[in-house]
């Protein structure tokens, strides 16, 4: 998907893109709503070439990244510092000044790609190690509630808490959260 909002730019970018083997699916400009955009036409990618990027541009992006995370390109013809680091907060993978030029364009879209997916199995690792280490906590606390209540050693509390989960088909993490829950309304 491009976005720009000078069709002549937009129509430069034609070209060398096909000459990669890729398809514009959609060109919208930067005041077009962006995530309604990704939804409705599900680009591999998204390229924006815009002079400089403004807050309304980067706060798109940001909730494009956050709800339909995918590879973002951001050509500019000016930047600075800060405006770098918002647009890299806001999920832009790539940010190339000075526009485009067509033989660094491959290398470009391909590096984005690189890093996204290198970022996205990053985040899902993260995601993954916080669920374990708030299973755990819950685990460990709902064995603590099973053995003060029932006055059980932690082997036997870990047993019950484990026969709960397999009689209502449920991962150890999510019954310790209901017993949990449960016992906060006792």
């Amino acid at each position: 998907m491009l976005v720009d909002d000078d069709p002549a730019r937009r129509a430069a970018f034609d070209s060398p893109l096909r000459a990669l083997g890729h398809e514009i699916v959609a060109a919208v400009t930067t005041s077009a709503d962006l995530q309604a955009a990704v939804r409705r036409y599900q680009p591999d990618v998204i390229l924006i070439d815009v002079d400089a990027p403004n807050r309304d541009t980067l706060e798109s992006l940001g909730q494009v990244a956050r709800e339909q995370p995918r590879p973002i390109v951001l050509f500019a013809s000016r930047s600075d510092g800060e405006t770098i680091r918002r647009a890299v907060r806001a999920g832009v993978t790539s940010y190339v000044i000075d526009g485009l030029q067509p033989a660094r364009l491959a290398p470009i879209i391909e590096v984005a790609i690189a890093r996204f997916q290198e970022f996205h199995a990053l985040r899902t690792e993260l995601e993954e190690t916080r669920l374990k280490l708030a299973d755990r906590r819950d685990i460990e606390r709902a064995k603590g509630l099973l053995m003060k209540r029932r006055n059980l050693d932690e082997p036997a509390a870990h047993e019950l808490l484990r026969n709960m989960a397999m009689e209502r088909n449920l991962k150890l993490g999510d019954a310790a959260r209901a017993l949990i829950a449960a016992a906060e309304l006792l």
